[in-house]
């Protein structure tokens, strides 16, 4: 099966002003993402979605294709990642390229290893999935959560049931964003990932950083200098 991953990386962020480029270490953060999907070796494109000249030439250096750069349409705040794929595979079929299997890419996730996704598509093929997103466990257990009113009482904050030790409570996930792998032919049916050959792909915590502030950057900073860097390819 043809396999493409894309990566997203739109100029226009707004709570860390260039977050897609800005140095990481010794590197602009979407090149970990490239290298790491190039090093997996399970694609037969590694593309960036961008519309920005200037992030699509740091893209080819570091190996990625950019022949096209996406739409004003598809750069906004209100657009997807999904809507940059399905744009993205609209464009390589109008060049005569066709793909089976979608690895979406979030460039937030620089912690997300060559490794990761191998063992992701790993899953997805052996059980013949149709979709399979990367998930961590959660931090802190919702059931130790609630909402507050006005008066900030405490009162039925916690239900009996769930006030025990944390290690007696089930434990609970969350989406990391670092990974999406999909058929294709579901791409027009989005509503129907979370259903019967829908799979998780498991990561730990510590590689689950998902770059969205100044703090993330600075955290995975320190998970990269603790670490051996040539794991993150």
């Amino acid at each position: 099966m043809s396999r493409i991953a894309i990566i997203p990386a739109r100029s226009g962020s707004k709570g860390l002003p260039d977050k897609n480029i800005l140095p990481l270490l010794h590197k602009p953060l979407i090149a970990y993402t490239i290298e790491a999907a190039i090093a997996s070796q399970c694609f037969d494109t590694v593309f960036v979605s961008t519309d920005s000249p200037h992030y699509a030439q740091i893209a080819v250096g570091y190996g990625a294709e950019v022949p096209f750069l996406r739409s004003v349409e598809n750069a906004g705040d209100a657009s997807s990642s999904w809507d940059a794929v399905k744009e993205a595979l609209q464009q390589y079929r109008s060049l005569g390229k066709e793909y089976e299997v979608i690895a979406l890419l979030q460039p937030t996730s620089p912690l997300r290893t060559s490794l990761d996704i191998r063992a992701a598509m790993e899953l997805f093929d052996r059980n013949k999935a149709h979709f399979v997103e990367s998930v961590c466990e959660m931090e802190h257990n919702p059931l130790w959560s609630n909402t507050l009113d006005e008066t900030l009482s405490l009162k039925d904050f916690i239900k009996k049931e769930y006030n025990v030790r944390r290690q007696e409570l089930p434990t609970f996930y969350r989406k990391n964003g670092a990974l999406y792998i999909v058929q294709a032919e579901f791409l027009e049916r989005l509503e129907d990932l979370y259903t019967d050959g829908s799979y998780a792909y498991l990561m730990p915590v510590e590689r689950s950083v998902d770059i969205d502030g100044y703090v993330d950057l600075k955290l995975a900073e320190l998970m990269l200098q603790i670490s051996n860097p040539s794991n993150h390819t």
